[in-house]
């Protein structure tokens, strides 16, 4: 999932740096910037999405000078069962900041599965409060194409929490703390899928090659869950990550 939140940071890779993009003239300041990216695994919220293999990912971001942003995110994906092959999100959002320095985000974000054979589609709207480096938020399921009672239903919820800072040198570290609860719909099973979520990245802005990073990351998720979970496991993970914007 791409990072045009905060939010997202509790999925996958790490961007961050520049913001670069192609201006172009409009009766108000408007900028179009494309991305492209490479990760060692991509995770979503602590869960590998790829199996545990590397991921190709890209988008186009669209920002006007009022705050509202519109986008769309590509990724290579593996749930194990050989069916879908990319994810495809697209999502609208207004950002800003208000005087006293709080910066805000809200929108709506669709993932899309457009070559699997069964409907796993849904969507997630999303807020933040950011200030001075600290942030938090949650992003809440809103809508589902899947079974009532799975996984990424109607309902389920992840609040998180984080705090980023500038380091010398163009490094960065980034500290994110989550906590996913599910809508169990009644049922203890789906209950127990509720999970915390770590991750620290350090990442660094390395000029024209764009932005590279590493990661730890960490979900306490229980062993009987990870077929509902798409294999993860209560292991530390390390990936890295490469983004570079145009």
């Amino acid at each position: 999932m791409k990072k045009f939140t905060r939010s997202a940071l509790a999925a996958a890779v790490l961007t961050v740096g520049s913001t670069g993009g192609v201006a172009f003239t409009s009766t108000a300041s408007a900028e179009l910037s494309m991305n492209i990216g490479a990760v060692s695994n991509y995770y979503f919220r602590g869960v590998t999405q790829t199996d545990d293999a590397a991921a190709i990912q890209g988008g186009v971001d669209f920002e006007h000078e009022s705050g509202f942003y519109a986008g769309t995110w590509a990724s290579t994906v593996d749930f194990g069962d050989g069916e879908a092959k990319y994810e495809l999100d697209l999502y609208a959002g207004f950002a800003g900041e208000l005087g006293n320095g709080l910066g805000y985000d809200v929108g709506y974000v669709y993932y899309a599965y457009p070559d699997s054979p069964v409907d796993i589609d849904f969507g997630e709207v999303y807020g933040e409060l950011s200030y001075e480096g600290f942030y938090g938020g949650l992003a809440a399921t809103a809508n589902s194409d899947q079974s009532s009672g799975q996984a990424f239903d109607s309902g389920d919820v992840y609040y998180y929490l984080g705090y980023d800072i500038a380091l010398p040198n163009d490094f960065g570290l980034d500290l994110t703390a989550g906590y996913y609860t599910f809508d169990a719909d009644g049922s203890a099973d789906q209950e127990d899928l509720d999970y915390l979520h770590y991750a620290a990245s350090m990442y660094r802005d390395v000029g024209d090659f764009g932005d590279v990073s590493f990661t730890l990351e960490y979900a306490d998720i229980k062993d009987d869950d990870r077929s509902e979970l798409a294999g993860s496991n209560e292991d530390m993970k390390v990936w890295v990550g490469w983004s570079k914007t145009f």
